[in-house]
């Protein structure tokens, strides 16, 4: 008779505890040599989940629909990344914008403060899913201290640095993009924030200051708009963004 081998849950392994602070498949147990096929089905999930937010879409006239209660403008622009295919093989044509998109935003020039761009990144889902509760919180923010801020521009095919030009020919003197991250296996909707002080083409990444893993299981909303605040004042105040623009605030009571 075949021995019988049954899965061990690791209930009480030593990592088990951790798993309280972490999505992580840390502690998933055994059957055998192997996995329980329940955690290698788990991963196949996830893996597939993280293919499809790649190939997402923006969602932009629902999108645009939410925004439309802050009565800003909005427009829609594309990069030089004809499809998604050419999007994920050519990273360098998601960082410029497409002809037509700039004769655009002539149309929109201004003495902005803050340029928000939203963009789909590698995953439009976390985008379609997370950007609007973060709108809801950052742009009153923005408001309440009487910045001017430039329309809102989605950008298709889009990656960070397509802000720089953006920003610039608005006429603006920060820029934030708002970007779907590459997708993990415990994550497929985190949203990256990058700003920019005196955005401009050419400029790399050392000139940016980071915010990411935002979406409700990680850097929830009201504390993630807080720091992007903070960032952008003290960004206004020392007239810089990037490597030296430290983060000295100390998050209390989130």
């Amino acid at each position: 008779m075949d021995k019988v081998i049954k899965a061990v849950p690791n209930a009480d392994g030593p990592l088990n505890p951790l798993k309280e602070f972490t999505a992580a498949r840390i502690g998933i147990g055994r059957t055998g040599t192997s996995i329980p096929t329940k955690q290698s089905l788990a991963f196949k999930l996830a893996h597939a989940h993280a293919r499809d937010a790649v190939y997402s879409r923006l969602n932009i006239d629902l999108l645009s629909a939410d925004i439309k209660q802050f009565n800003l403008p909005v427009i829609v622009l594309h990069s030089k990344a004809g499809n998604r295919g050419e999007y994920l093989q050519r990273p360098d044509l998601g960082r410029k914008l497409k002809k037509s998109s700039a004769n655009r935003l002539k149309e929109h020039v201004g003495g902005y403060d803050v340029s928000i761009i939203i963009a789909d990144g590698l995953s439009a889902s976390a985008i379609n899913e997370n950007v609007i509760g973060l709108l809801h919180t950052l742009i009153p923010l923005f408001m309440a201290a009487k910045l001017k801020l430039a329309p809102i521009c989605f950008v298709e095919q889009g990656r960070v640095a397509v802000s720089d030009k953006i920003a610039h020919l608005l006429n603006a003197k920060l820029s934030i993009i708002l970007i779907g991250e590459r997708p993990g296996l415990s994550s497929a909707d985190s949203i990256g924030a990058y700003l920019t002080y005196d955005p401009k083409p050419g400029l790399t990444d050392e000139s940016r200051n980071c915010i990411s893993n935002i979406r409700p299981q990680g850097l929830a909303f009201r504390p993630a708009a807080e720091k992007i605040f903070y960032l952008v004042q003290e960004a206004f105040r020392m007239k810089l963004s990037g490597v030296g623009l430290k983060d000295n605030q100390v998050l209390i009571g989130h």
